[in-house]
């Protein structure tokens, strides 16, 4: 399935829009992560853990969304935005929400 931000997809025609689709997942941080970010922070370069973390929590919030648009029929999502959110005493929890429009391609 087609997943787009653009609100429109060059050669194509939307004949029918099937309305918003979501998908939103929960992470919690790791304390073992949590230290080895800290020292990252205190001493400089990237904090991969955490970047797996929320490249994971990204896929499945969008694999939600396609799930989403397929049972509504869609043969693609379009206009889709993703946020971010730390949830949580001390932003323990990460939220990753994506949403857009389920949209019906013309024939």
């Amino acid at each position: 399935m087609l997943v787009t931000t653009t609100n429109t997809i060059e050669g194509k025609v939307i004949s029918e829009y099937k309305g918003i689709v979501t998908g939103e997942v929960i992470i919690g941080a790791n304390f073992v992560k949590d230290i080895f970010a800290s020292f990252r922070d205190f001493f400089g370069g990237r904090a991969e853990s955490y970047e797996r973390v929320l490249r994971e929590a990204k896929d499945k919030a969008l694999e939600e969304l396609i799930i989403e648009a397929r049972v509504l029929g869609a043969d693609a999502i379009i206009g889709v935005d993703l946020d971010y959110e730390t949830l949580g005493q001390r932003g323990s929890m990460l939220m990753v929400s994506a949403s857009g429009t389920a949209v019906k391609f013309a024939n």
